[in-house]
């Protein structure tokens, strides 16, 4: 957006013949631009991890039962519950979605008349959906968790016992002495936090398979199996995802848009008063002189992630113009003062850090872009001083010169 600002002044309407008569009218143009305001965009959470952090292993047992062929025979309840171990580790790449590796191990007792038994070890991989973070909100600290949870995997059966089985191998004159299945599984999982490390967990799966499960071929196409397990699972590395929300820098880029609009404005009102004052003067002899515009910076700060004294691509540009500017001026002495948030770190630690921040800034200046240390001090001012009331803005450093 532009706004011209129309000013007539007296001129030397006579300058191209040497004299100054009556003063003529003319209208000098001013432009000014305006940098526009930022509106406000969606404000929505964003999450991101380490590769490092949100494993976690998991042990537990509990009890299993099949539903196969005849599992109630005349009426009874034939299926017999067995116990069952399981073995597992995943990983959270999200706050709302993690995968896992899950074995399980167990005897199957089911009838067909009469007792029959196998041995069985099945591994799945399962796809973890975190309900609860979803619908109330990322809180790596929550006690209780509620997660469903899908997968698909294989299952061995073996050392069949009981009734001979009903499929034959290649060889027609022997039966098969295992079988291999693939099954899906659906199920979910309650886990209880009870340490930044530990949590207990108690799942419910169950498995669908093909009608072999049990090497006895009859009825339905698909048999199932239902496990019921608990146990403890162990975190590897921290439990934590970094938060980012694209709002919470409007307020910084606009105030600095607006102080960029009111240093504009300065400029146009200094120009016309100049044109006003010049226009009162004699007309001077014509002399061609050059006319050098000091580079000044951008930006009087330069800001930092949390607990981290790293400058960051987008900030070094902000360090360069202050480079460039005390190049141009080289009486100017500035100094580096840092700064952390309250919030975060105790008062000792937030001073050592704001310290750290300010001489990653002159080491930056002095080493990388030749600027004499005599002219630039570091100083620390810690979280015991807030320039800014929204806190997140407080993890900076200010230029200011001495």
């Amino acid at each position: 957006m532009k706004i011209t600002q129309l000013l007539a002044i007296a001129g030397c309407g006579g300058m191209l013949f040497g004299t100054c008569p009556a003063k003529a009218q003319e209208t000098i143009m001013v432009e000014e631009t305006v940098v526009e305001t930022i509106q406000p965009m969606e404000c929505k959470d964003h999450y991101s991890s380490s590769w490092r952090d949100n494993w976690f292993i998991q042990a537990g047992a509990g009890v299993q039962t099949p539903f196969v062929e005849n599992y109630l025979e005349n009426g009874d309840a034939s299926h017999h519950i067995t116990a069952v171990y399981n073995l597992g580790f995943g990983h959270w790449f999200s706050p709302y979605l993690g995968f896992r590796f899950s074995g399980y191990y167990g005897k199957l007792h089911y009838d067909y008349k009469v007792m029959n038994s196998a041995q069985m070890g099945n591994l799945n991989f399962d796809l973890m959906w975190d309900m609860t973070s979803s619908c109330c909100g990322v809180n790596p600290n929550r006690v209780f968790s509620f997660i469903p949870f899908i997968g698909v995997g294989g299952t061995y059966t073996w050392d069949f016992k009981g009734v001979e089985p009903s499929i034959r191998a290649h060889d027609q004159r022997y039966y098969k002495r295992h079988e291999w299945t693939l099954p899906v599984s659906v199920g979910f999982q309650i886990r209880l936090r009870l340490c930044k490390y530990v949590d207990f967990f108690a799942e419910a799966r169950a498995q669908f398979l093909g009608d072999n499960f049990n090497n006895i071929v009859n009825g339905a196409p698909i048999e199932s199996n239902i496990m019921a397990t608990g146990g403890l699972s162990f975190n590897i590395g921290e439990r934590k995802f970094t938060k980012y929300n694209p709002c919470d820098y409007l307020g910084y880029v606009n105030n600095l848009n607006n102080q960029v609009n009111d240093l504009r404005g300065q400029l146009a009102s200094t120009a016309v008063a100049l044109a006003a004052a010049e226009a009162q003067l004699p007309c001077p002899e014509i002399v061609q002189q050059e006319v050098i515009v000091e580079q000044s910076p951008m930006l009087s700060t330069v800001r930092f992630k949390i607990n981290s004294a790293t400058i960051s691509e987008e900030e070094m540009v902000n360090v360069y113009n202050v480079a460039q500017y005390l190049k141009a001026n080289p009486d100017v002495k500035v100094l580096v003062d840092g700064y952390a948030d309250k919030d975060t770190g105790s008062s000792e630690y937030n001073m050592a850090l704001s310290q750290r921040r300010a001489n990653a800034v002159v080491d930056l200046l002095t080493n990388t872009y030749g600027i004499n240390p005599d002219r630039v001090k570091a100083t620390a001012s810690g979280s015991d001083k807030q320039p800014y009331e929204t806190n997140n803005w407080n993890r900076i450093v200010i230029f200011s010169q001495q």
